[in-house]
């Protein structure tokens, strides 16, 4: 079986269900420098595009005022110092008119946080042509809402501060975009029935959870299906899996348990993977079936 294996930890575990996990403690060699290095060129970027500001260089203090940010934040990001405000970067690439340059470089910066196995799999999910999803447990990452992340988020990670749960929820958010974009992989997601059912959040929060479901399960890219709790077993039952299917029709499998996390791209393991993906979408429920299953449960929250 050919595989990448990483050892995330559990607090990678609670982050990364639903896609993406969090920064653990075993982390690939090169990760410090490649996020000192790409820090280093988006301060460096910044000063430069601040002092050679046309039609007069600008101080922190006046780009700070500018940005709807502070002086000292501003002084932080060129010195490298504390994280970069998730909002930041968009403003900054607005009022220094630099067509989404320090946009891009925060999305390095946030993709280079990550293991390289994750870097991997965020790779071969922004070129994917098709994406297939199935979650035992929680509503996947790709299709999770803000205040729904947070509290799981929080849930799993219970000594974090404020400022770290928002910047995970703002990773984890913006990994949407590709739902989003000019051509959109098709992707299909199986849910067990006790993701609908799971209340680890207020009942409004899940409203909304089900309801951003209902909305995007009627996208013409986007089929969703729910897997009834009488469902027989399979080989999926105890974990998340992924199939990614990149342009020249490659198919990944990415599998996370417990303590671990792979990709999987060996042809027989893969051929399996897909097989028994097929017979939990046969198992599922028809579409207009698990939108009704969804209302229905909408409704019990109200």
């Amino acid at each position: 079986m050919t595989c990448k294996n990483a050892d995330t930890g559990h607090r990678d575990r609670l982050r990364g269900q639903g896609e993406m996990m969090g920064n653990g403690n075993d982390l690939d060699s090169g990760r410090g420098e490649e996020v000192t290095d790409s820090r280093r060129e988006f301060a460096e970027e910044l000063k430069s595009a601040r002092e050679l500001h046309d039609p007069r260089p600008l101080s922190q203090e006046a780009l700070g005022r500018l940005a709807r940010t502070s002086k000292s934040t501003i002084s932080r990001v060129e010195t490298c110092k504390g994280h970069i405000p998730p909002e930041l970067p968009a403003k900054l690439d607005e009022v220094l008119v630099t067509d989404g340059t320090f946009k891009r470089l925060y999305e390095e910066i946030v993709s280079r946080s990550f293991p390289s196995l994750y870097r991997q799999r965020m790779a071969l999910e922004r070129s994917a042509v098709a994406i297939r999803e199935w979650s035992p447990t929680i509503v996947p990452g790709l299709f999770q809402t803000a205040d729904y992340a947070k509290y799981l988020l929080q849930a799993g990670t219970p000594r974090a501060g404020e400022d770290e749960v928002a910047r995970d929820v703002s990773n984890r958010l913006r990994r949407q975009s590709l739902l989003d974009g000019d051509v959109p992989p098709d992707v299909q997601v199986v849910l067990c029935e006790s993701v609908l059912r799971r209340r680890f959040c207020p009942h409004e929060v899940m409203r909304r959870q089900l309801k951003t479901l209902l909305e995007l399960g009627k996208r013409s890219t986007v089929r969703l299906q729910v897997l009834p709790l009488d469902a027989p077993g399979s080989l999926f039952i105890d974990w998340p899996v992924s199939l990614i299917t990149s342009p020249n029709h490659a198919v990944s499998v990415c599998v996370e348990t417990y303590r671990t996390a792979n990709i999987i791209d060996e042809p027989d393991h893969v051929r399996r993977a897909i097989r028994t993906y097929d017979e939990l979408t046969g198992e599922a429920l028809s579409t207009r079936v698990s939108a009704r299953m969804i209302e229905e449960q909408m409704e019990s929250l109200s």
